[in-house]
């Protein structure tokens, strides 16, 4: 199994913090938001990954083959990276995910590396990671149906009928790999360049099932703002980090 990382974005709803690094460089306790993602799929047993990388491209690329010498990486370049969103990133990895089983996550995203052992370890083949919780506008939010299937997602959900957050981790199989990449291609080709990957998973879920794992019970934050990087620095000193 391969892991995409998606970390093209310029982040900037945390500027000033972002002008000069891009944002999964940040360092939250000890490490980069980045490294610790790395770690993680590491613990797994998982040794190839795809990142999409775009503002400070150079920066991210050098980091992670002098950290990580033993990993093998492979990089796909979003040149349109001011303009475009996940989708676009996402869609541009299609032919290096070939329509096989991987596991996805934005690159800001704190976890422990329990989150994708729950994932890797599930019982589902599809499966994203779900912080129960009230949501706000903000969000990606999910609805779920029976037995742990989920029936939409997307921010535009109406909160209070909503499961809770999707946190941006994910794993998908190979049936599910084929149909999301032919999804990508209609959204991308229908205008939604700047759209959220999410808007290609939507349609697809009343055909394939797509469950959830809960992991509310973790330290886990998507950093979009600046209070959120002040909560992961906090979150960070959980034992679940050490």
């Amino acid at each position: 199994m391969k892991a995409v990382i998606l970390a093209a974005g310029v982040s900037r709803r945390l500027y000033p913090v972002t002008y000069e690094i891009p944002k999964c460089l940040i360092t939250v306790g000890h490490q980069t938001i980045l490294d610790r993602q790395i770690n993680a799929i590491k613990s797994v047993g998982i040794t190839h990954i795809i990142m999409v990388v775009g503002y400070y491209r150079e920066s991210i690329m050098d980091h992670v083959k002098t950290q990580f010498p033993n990993m093998s990486f492979e990089f796909v370049i979003n040149h349109h990276y001011f303009e475009t969103n996940t989708g676009y990133s996402l869609r541009l990895c299609n032919a290096s995910i070939n329509n096989e089983p991987f596991l996805l996550m934005n690159a800001d995203v704190l976890y422990p590396e329990e989150v994708l052992n729950r994932i890797i370890n599930s019982d589902y083949d599809t499966i994203l990671a779900v912080e129960i919780k009230p949501c706000g506008r903000e969000e990606v939010k999910v609805i779920e149906g029976e037995n742990n299937r989920l029936v939409a997602i997307g921010k535009e959900l109406i909160e209070d009928n909503s499961l809770g957050e999707f946190i941006g981790v994910a794993k998908f199989s190979a049936e599910f790999s084929a149909a999301f990449a032919k999804s990508l291609d209609h959204l991308i080709s229908s205008g939604g360049t700047a759209d959220y990957f999410e808007a290609a998973i939507s349609p697809l879920m009343s055909e394939h099932k797509v469950y959830h794992e809960d992991v509310s019970d973790l330290p886990c934050i998507e950093i979009d703002f600046i209070e959120d990087l002040e909560k992961a620095r906090e979150l960070v000193q959980s034992d679940w980090f050490n």
